[in-house]
C-alpha cells in the first residue's frame, strides 16, 4: 500500500488557502531570453564615465515608476524586470517610509490606488505592507508584493541605473545610508526638484549622481551657484522638449540630459507615431524618461551610433 506524502499535501492544502483572492497571475507573454538587457558599473569611477556626456553616447528611456504595463504594476521589481527584456534603461522609482522607519517602493501617500490595502504608508507598519499585493494601473490584482529600498538597491546592482524619487515625508540621511549599506552607489542617481534639496544632497553624499530640474538659462546658472560639481549632475530639462541650442549648452558641459515625454509627448507619440521619440533624441534628449518604455526603446533603438566607448556597459538580450 503506497502511503500518502501528507507534508506534501498539507503545503498544497496551505497553497491553496494562503493565495489571494481574485489574484490574477499573469503569463509571461515574453519569448525566453538567454540573458536580459543589462548595464553594468563596477564602480563609481565607471559611473561618472558612463554619466559624462560624449558625442558617442548611447540614448536610454528611463521607465517612469518602474515601467508598468498591464500585469505588471507600478515599482514593483516584476516590472524592472519586465522592462529589461526589451531593452537597456533607467528605472525611475519612489521611496516611502512607513510608520515604524522601513523604506519601501510607493509612489502615492495612500495605499488605496495600488495596492489591495488601505491607508497611508507613513501611519502603517511594514508588517502590514508586506500582507498585500500590487495592483496594476487597469486595477487587477497581481501577485506581486510591495518591495523595499533595500531589494531594489540590490537588485539593481549589474543590471539597471536608477533614479530614486524621494518623497517628501522620508528623510534624504535615511535613504543615502541605504545606498551606502547595499553598496549601490554605482547605480542609484538621487532625483532632486529644487536647488537647495540638490544643494543638501550632494553635502551629504558627494559621491552620488544627482538627477536635478534645469529647464531654462537662468537654471543652468542657479545649479554653478550651488557648487555642485557638473560631473555630478544628470539635467531632467522637464515636460516640454527644449532648444537643441539648450540642450547643446548642457553637453557642453559634460551633462546628459533627461527629457519628460511622460504625459503630453508620450501621448504626441501614441497619436501621431513613435517616430517622434527618435525625434527627440535627435534634438539633443539623450534619456526620454517615459510611461511608454518598450515603444520609446523600440524607436531611438537605431540612433544609437555603431561604435562607442560606453558599449562596454552594456549587455543585450540574445
Amino acid at each position: 500500500m503506497i502511503k500518502p506524502n501528507l507534508g506534501l499535501l498539507a503545503c498544497l492544502l496551505l497553497l491553496g488557502f494562503c493565495t489571494p483572492k481574485n489574484v490574477q497571475v499573469q503569463e509571461n507573454t515574453v519569448e525566453s531570453q538567454v540573458e536580459a538587457n543589462h548595464i553594468q558599473l563596477f564602480s563609481l569611477d565607471e559611473t561618472y564615465t558612463f554619466y559624462e556626456w560624449t558625442s558617442d553616447r548611447i540614448p536610454l528611456v528611463s521607465a517612469h515608476r518602474g515601467g508598468p504595463y498591464p500585469g505588471f504594476p507600478e515599482n514593483a521589481i516584476e516590472t524592472f524586470d519586465n522592462i529589461l527584456k526589451f531593452t537597456p534603461a533607467v528605472i525611475e522609482l519612489d521611496v516611502a517610509m512607513t510608520r515604524d522607519s522601513v523604506l519601501v517602493l510607493m509612489h502615492d501617500d495612500d495605499l488605496d490606488r495600488t495596492t489591495n490595502g488601505t491607508g497611508k504608508v507613513e501611519e502603517v507598519d511594514f508588517a502590514y505592507i508586506q500582507g498585500l499585493f500590487l495592483e496594476d494601473n487597469e486595477g487587477n490584482l497581481t501577485e506581486f508584493k510591495v518591495p523595499t529600498l533595500k531589494e531594489a538597491l540590490l537588485w539593481s546592482k549589474g543590471k539597471a541605473l536608477l533614479t530614486v524619487d524621494i518623497k517628501r515625508s522620508v528623510p534624504f540621511e535615511k535613504v543615502i545610508e541605504e545606498v551606502r549599506k547595499t553598496e549601490s552607489e554605482a547605480y542609484a542617481a538621487l532625483i532632486s526638484y529644487t536647488f537647495p534639496a540638490a544643494k543638501k544632497l550632494n553635502s551629504l553624499a558627494p559621491e552620488l549622481m544627482l538627477s536635478v530640474t534645469i529647464r531654462n538659462e537662468e537654471e543652468i546658472k542657479r545649479l554653478e551657484e550651488t557648487g555642485i560639481p557638473w560631473s555630478r549632475i544628470i539635467a531632467f530639462t522637464g515636460l516640454a522638449e527644449r532648444s537643441p541650442e539648450f540642450n547643446k549648452a548642457l553637453h557642453q558641459r559634460g551633462v546628459f540630459t533627461i527629457l519628460g515625454v511622460l504625459g503630453n509627448l508620450d501621448q504626441s507619440a501614441e497619436a501621431r507615431g513613435d517616430q517622434l521619440y527618435a525625434s527627440f533624441v535627435q534634438n539633443g534628449a539623450d534619456i526620454l524618461a517615459t510611461d511608454r518604455p518598450i515603444e520609446a526603446a523600440k524607436a531611438i533603438q537605431t540612433l544609437s551610433p555603431k561604435t562607442s566607448s560606453k558599449s562596454k556597459y552594456f549587455t543585450h538580450a540574445n
